[in-house]
This record gives structure tokens, sequence and C-alpha cells, in this order.
């Protein structure tokens, strides 16, 4: 199983960014996906959580009516737009999947993607 991220890069801020995560080697029917994010220095954190159906989905209070995720089954990807980009949402972003619960907590996700980083200049 892979997960490759991409769409990282430098914006500034009050910019836009959109993330996407292709998963290989099986599908994750019935699971959560996710988005998390790790600052220099910080543990990583939970961004964002989707359900099998889409129907259900969580945001950090953080990012919450800025970011939108979004996933697509039959492509078997995962992607996070995010808007209104600030300095503090500096990070490199992992998306996981395979989430078992709410999709909110690092440890019930099998599977991690290798990171894209996103710099936010003010």
């Amino acid at each position: 199983v892979q997960l490759q991220a991409s769409g990282g890069g430098l914006v500034q801020a009050g910019g836009s960014l959109r993330l996407s995560c292709a998963a290989s080697g099986r599908t994750f029917s019935g699971y959560y996906m996710g988005w998390f994010r790790q600052a220099p220095g910080k543990e990583r954190e939970f961004v964002a959580a989707i359900s099998w159906s889409g129907g259900s989905t969580y945001y950090s209070d953080s990012v919450k009516g800025r970011f939108t995720i979004s996933r697509d089954n039959a492509k078997n990807t995962v992607a996070l737009q995010m808007n209104s980009l600030k300095p503090e949402d500096t990070a490199v972003y992992y998306c996981a999947a395979q989430g078992i619960l709410s999709g909110t907590l690092k440890s019930e996700y099998a599977y991690w993607g290798q990171g894209t980083q996103v710099t936010v200049s003010s």
C-alpha cells in the first residue's frame, strides 16, 4: 500500500493550495481518510477527516471554514482544498488512510503518506 501526497508549495498569506493524495495497492472501503500536519518542533496534529461515503467530515478548529476535505473513491484519492492560508498553517502535511473510528486520531490510521511541505509567507 502506498499513499502519494502532492500539491504542496510556497504561497503568500491569504492564498490557496490544493493537496492531493493518491492511494495504491488497495481501496479503503468503509474507512476514514484524513490529513494531518506537523510543524517544526511540534507534534503531528489532526487537520481533517472524511468518511467513506463523504457524508461525515471533521475539521480541527484552526482550519474550520477555510479548508475542505473531499475524496473520490473511484480514483482512490483524497484532497484538501486550503483557502485563506495563514503563516501558522506552515507545516508538512500528511495524508492517512484506514481510519477506523472518527478519523481524528493519529493512532487509528494504518497507512501514511510521505508528506508534502506547505509554506505560507506573511
